[in-house]
């Protein structure tokens, strides 16, 4: 399916002229896309022919952003250099298109206001009148907006997923929770044969991390997963990413965390945005149309993008670690053509290392070039969270960490309960368990995942974790850099799936926290809505006494098999009554084996 041609094919097109005139200039927007709300609409300009490689450069000395209005709303979205606007198919590196990507968030009548301009190093100046006009300066035009038609997963149907100040990020639309639950590997996710301009740079620094200097992923074993209907480009292209994901999500994963640089000393050394890996201030347009193409489609399969913006080995590859001419462009670019996905999230870095006021400095541009203040976190190393979280505690522009750790439980504890005593409360995530070599095996060497599914996943949630990610080491097959195949893994999914299962449907779970202190057994934990309802988690199986509070009440109890999901159980006792501490039973079966138990007090 020629997905350039689909688009265009079902879009509402018009072209709008603009209020003032420039002798000489041609001055149009075409917009195309489904008029509705949270879809994607594009406006694409006519605007000077130009190339990658031509001075003046169209990504550092142009500037486009466009002012949608309805009402009080204001959104001030950048634009970006599109070649001639079908360089996916086409490969092109030159034309005269210019693109804008905008999600309306109200149905109704909007309003738009072209600014083009040009001048050196403009794209990284916020002044409004830096430089000088171009031809489609100061276009405008007014569209309507309907409801959206989409349901289920797709991303459309449930809004943009915001930080509002709460453990849990949250769907716009819909008002539902997120609890994410997906991979973490292979982190060079992009790093895929059939995108253009892909390839390995070089050996990895650690033997058996990916399959050699020649490397690259093609995701054979997923081109049975794609469908007919489903997007590719350039003649079939795409067919083996495209079938991964929808592998991902037929597993009732929502997320997939990936690296778009991992040059200067990274790890991989396949993934980057540019012309070519060298190169800092020129972007490939027919490549990044192409990452496009895929992120749209994990809207529709309702996956949340999870962009790791750079990585430990590279994060003073850019400026030298600083927000310079460099970093600014990059972030801009990113922000200009992918933002406007609807889950999204912006990671600072993997293992970061940059200073505090390096990341403040990042964190704030990137929310204030983005129109959609997506959440910022950070990932870093086990036991550097003190060093490099703490002065980040009730920053404003910061949302959370991306944790790597192996002791799961107590540090989600603990940096929610510090960024709630500052007043500005984080979503906390687990993002990669180790040892580094290890991470989550192949289901052939540790099907039950044990250790995993007891202590980080359950360990995570329990004490209100925002959701899970799962990385894969590099020891084992399939490992961080070179897994070809995500059904190598598909007991953890099946697994984590179990535990996002049980919180939606069994808890008011954006109600409850941790409070391990109510119950006797040691190594469980307790997430509460004190006087109401009760989820002990039981790593070892047995009972346990639970402190149900002061006042009279009683309280059914029911069990949940985090090894096999299903309906709830009824152990050896199916009800107590407080008040005080209660004893409540034992699981149905297994008694050894982990269970979760639910009281709920009875109306």
């Amino acid at each position: 399916m020629n997905h350039h041609k689909s688009t265009l094919l079902c879009a509402i097109c018009f072209v709008l002229a603009a209020e003032s005139a420039v002798v000489g200039a041609v001055k149009r927007a075409v917009l195309s896309g489904n008029l509705k709300k949270w879809h994607k609409l594009t406006l694409t300009f006519d605007g000077p022919q130009t190339s990658e490689d031509t001075e003046p450069n169209p990504f550092l000395d142009y500037r486009l952003n466009v002012t949608f209005t309805k009402g009080n709303k204001r959104y001030v979205v950048p634009g970006y250099y599109a070649a001639e606007g079908m360089a996916a198919e086409s490969g092109a590196t030159s034309g005269n298109k210019w693109r804008v990507h905008f999600v309306p968030d109200e149905e109704g009548k909007w309003s738009f206001r072209s600014s083009f301009r040009t001048g050196r190093d403009i794209a990284l100046s916020s002044e409004p009148a830096a430089g000088r006009t171009t031809p489609f300066d100061g276009v405008t035009g007014k569209f309507m907006v309907g409801p959206t038609d989409k349901t289920g997963r797709d991303h459309r149907a449930k809004g943009l997923l915001k930080y509002v100040g709460k453990r849990y990020l949250r769907f716009a639309e819909t008002g539902e929770y997120f609890l994410k639950g997906g991979a973490d590997s292979p982190e060079n996710f992009l790093a895929y044969a059939d995108f253009d301009g892909t390839f390995d740079t070089g050996e990895l620094k650690r033997k058996g991390e990916a399959a050699g200097k020649e490397f690259l992923h093609r995701y054979g074993p997923h081109v049975r997963d794609w469908h007919a209907g489903d997007p590719t480009w350039k003649n079939g292209k795409g067919k083996g990413m495209i079938g991964a994901l929808n592998y991902l999500a037929s597993k009732g994963m929502n997320s997939v965390y990936f690296i778009p640089y991992n040059i200067d000393g990274g790890d991989g050394k396949d993934v980057w945005p540019w012309t070519k890996p060298t190169e800092k201030y020129r972007f490939d347009c027919s490549k990044l149309e192409q990452w496009e193409i895929v992120f749209s489609h994990t809207d529709k399969l309702g996956l949340m993008l999870h962009i790791i913006t750079q990585e430990q080995e590279n994060d003073q590859g850019l400026d030298g670690g600083e927000l310079g001419r460099q970093r600014k462009l990059y972030y801009r670019e990113l922000i200009a053509r992918f933002a406007h996905h609807l889950a999204l999230v912006w990671n600072l870095g993997e293992e970061n290392t940059n200073t505090t006021s390096q990341r403040k400095a990042f964190s704030r541009y990137i929310k204030e070039v983005d129109p959609y203040e997506h959440p910022v976190v950070m990932h870093t190393y086990p036991g550097k969270y003190e060093e490099f979280y703490s002065p980040l505690l009730g920053y404003e522009y910061f949302d959370g960490p991306s944790l790597q750790t192996n002791d799961t439980h107590a540090q989600t504890v603990k940096w929610l309960d510090r960024s709630t005593s500052v007043g500005r409360r984080w979503f906390v995530s687990l993002d990669e368990i180790g040892p580094a070599h290890t991470g989550v095996k192949p289901d052939k060497d540790d099907y039950w995942h044990d250790e995993v599914r007891k202590k980080h996943l359950w360990g995570h949630l329990m004490a209100g974790g925002a959701g899970v990610e799962w990385y894969f080491g590099y020891k084992f097959a399939h490992n961080d850099l070179n897994c070809e195949d995500w059904r190598s893994r598909e007991h953890i999914w099946e697994l984590t799936g179990y535990a996002l299962e049980f919180f939606h449907q069994h808890l008011p779970f954006t109600e409850m926290s941790h409070n391990d202190k109510l119950t006797t057994a040691r190594n469980d934990y307790c997430f509460a809505k004190r006087g109401e309802v009760y989820a002990i988690y039981l790593p070892a199986g047995g009972t346990t006494y639970l402190d149900v509070g002061n006042r009279s009440a009683t309280f059914s109890v029911r069990w949940y098999n985090p090894r096999m999901g299903g309906p709830l159980r009824t152990g050896t006792v199916a009800a107590v009554a407080g008040p005080g501490s209660v004893a409540i039973g034992h699981p149905p079966q297994d008694t050894t084996k982990d269970w979760v138990a639910l009281i709920k007090k009875k109306q």
